[in-house]
């Protein structure tokens, strides 16, 4: 019997598990190393897709599933299987296409399966494409393939958040719309975010829901933090998560997991 047994720990990637600086800080993957040789469950939980984490998921001591896409997808690396997945609606190239009318500088960027398209690409769309290291097809959204896992839409924030309100206020029944960045407002289909992919995850672990601990920098992250028997999050995160009331740790680069594993060995 190890102390975490039981225990469920979910990290966000970008800012939070994988430094600022491009990697995985030491301190992180020793405290990993302890925590799930005691018997806990690790998990990351990301708004990438299986595509742009897929490169990324042999640095991580994962032992249990991967919540991805915002909580779209939960794929079992160890296995090397997709465990369950959702897609956006079939009105998403209609209603999308909708949006960008409305708003004629945004980025669309969809994924469908492995694929990714996107059409008017920015600036960020590219910054953003970049940091993935992935090719893609540009088109206009009418030559998209569907379904669609997830999609984002690149643009300054003042602007996003007038999308974000847009499409809401059209089809709050239909999508999820959270920022990941402050310039990503991510699209999932409603009721797909982090905090249902991670009680997922939870229930097929069969870990109880007051042993699910979170951590997360960004305003996509909020729905799993909402889980957490204690909200986490590293001091570099976004003044949503600050205001919401995570329990604010050390900055990313200098080992957010560590620190949270340090204090989870005090508690158990």
């Amino acid at each position: 019997m190890g102390k975490f047994d039981g225990l469920l720990l979910a990290s966000d990637f970008d800012d939070t598990l994988y430094g600022m600086d491009l990697r995985i800080p030491e301190r992180n993957l020793e405290a990993l190393r302890y925590f799930t040789g005691e018997g806990g469950y690790f998990a990351v939980s990301t708004g990438r897709a299986h595509r742009t984490f897929a490169p990324y998921a042999h640095l991580v001591p994962m032992n249990a599933p991967a919540v991805l896409s915002n909580g779209a997808a939960i794929y079992d690396f160890q296995a090397d299987r997709m465990l369950e997945q959702t897609q956006l609606p079939e009105s998403a190239p209609r209603d999308l296409a909708a949006v960008m009318a409305e708003f004629p500088s945004l980025s669309l960027e969809v994924y469908h399966g492995e694929d990714i398209y996107v059409c008017h690409p920015n600036y960020i769309t590219f910054s953003h494409l970049k940091k993935v290291n992935c090719d893609y097809t540009e088109c206009e959204v009418a030559g998209m393939p569907t379904p669609w896992v997830k999609a984002l839409f690149h643009q300054e924030r003042e602007v996003l958040l007038q999308a974000q309100a847009w499409l809401l206020g059209q089809w709050g029944d239909r999508y999820e719309a959270i920022f990941s960045n402050p310039r990503y407002l991510e699209l999932t289909a409603k009721g797909s975010n982090k905090g249902g992919g991670v009680a997922r995850v939870a229930e097929l672990l069969g870990v109880a829901p007051e042993h699910i601990y979170c951590v997360g920098d960004n305003q996509n992250d909020i729905p799993m933090l909402e889980l957490s028997a204690i909200p986490f999050a590293p001091a570099n995160c976004a003044q949503e998560v600050k205001d919401w009331g995570a329990r604010i740790l050390c900055h990313c680069n200098d080992g957010v997991i560590g620190a949270i594993v340090e204090l989870l060995d005090g508690l158990y």
